[in-house]
């Protein structure tokens, strides 16, 4: 079994961190580039640095920023937030990012998932995946969950693969900022629908929370936002506590 991995997420407005309940109630968590170091000193295995309203306002990422966090860590990075061309990865990844992530602009064209898959190597893409469970059926979301498709998450996730995502960054809607655990019966269905790594995404709320979507979801990383930027949840402590329930760490 690989090790599993813990993801500290790093939501950027207006170049402060943010955090919000359900994608909503947007509150300032802190300096993205202290965060950044922080965590990297803390034994975090990686970050994600997501520009949350880039999509929406249909705009880049400010990859100054990007450039003042890479200098700061020494752990693989993944970028994201209005991703949309190969010329937008590429800057990106020139800027100190190991990873970019796709989310709306992978919805509304599928085929940018390979066009930078092939020219960068599918470890460089991750697809995330924004849904919302109703009537048993999980909705995929685009522009920072604000628009509804019809696209749903287990086709969507399988589609992303054989297109050449290397990583599936899937976050419940339901489940985020509510600190009540993540969606573990669907992350243990993506883990069987698709071959790539899971990163289970909205709801960690206690180190319990963790350990149970590594062992009952199957979901192969954990990020979480706001239990780390409030100090809810210390990386060594967190990761000590995986080790006793036999889960292997980094």
């Amino acid at each position: 079994m690989l090790a599993k991995r813990i993801i500290p997420c790093l939501d950027i407005k207006n170049g402060r961190t943010v955090k919000g309940i359900n994608f909503v109630n947007i509150t300032d968590a802190g300096d993205p580039v202290e965060l950044a170091a922080q965590y990297a000193a803390s034994g975090a295995d990686e970050l994600l640095f997501l520009d949350i309203t880039a999509s929406h306002e249909n705009r880049s990422t400010i990859t100054a920023l990007v450039l003042k966090v890479a200098k700061e860590i020494n752990i693989p990075f993944t970028v994201g937030g209005g991703v949309a061309s190969v010329e937008d990865a590429a800057s990106l990844l020139q800027a100190g990012a190991d990873k970019v992530s796709l989310n709306s602009a992978a919805i509304k064209k599928p085929s940018l998932i390979g066009e930078i898959a092939d020219r960068f190597g599918s470890q460089c893409v991750v697809v995330a995946i924004d849904a919302y469970l109703e009537d048993n059926h999980w909705s995929v979301f685009l522009n920072g969950g604000r628009i509804k498709t019809e696209k749903e998450l287990f086709s969507w996730a399988k589609e992303a693969q054989d297109r050449g995502a290397g990583e599936i960054l899937f976050t419940s809607m339901n489940h985020d900022g509510t600190k009540a655990g993540f969606a573990n019966d669907a992350l243990k269905i993506l883990s069987k629908h698709i071959n790539i790594p899971v990163i289970a995404s909205g709801g960690a709320g206690e180190m319990k929370h963790f350990a149970d979507t590594f062992l009952l979801g199957n979901a192969d990383a954990a990020l979480a936002a706001s239990v780390f930027h409030y100090g809810m949840i210390g990386i060594p402590e967190l990761k000590s506590y995986l080790k006793t329930k036999n889960i292997i760490v980094r």
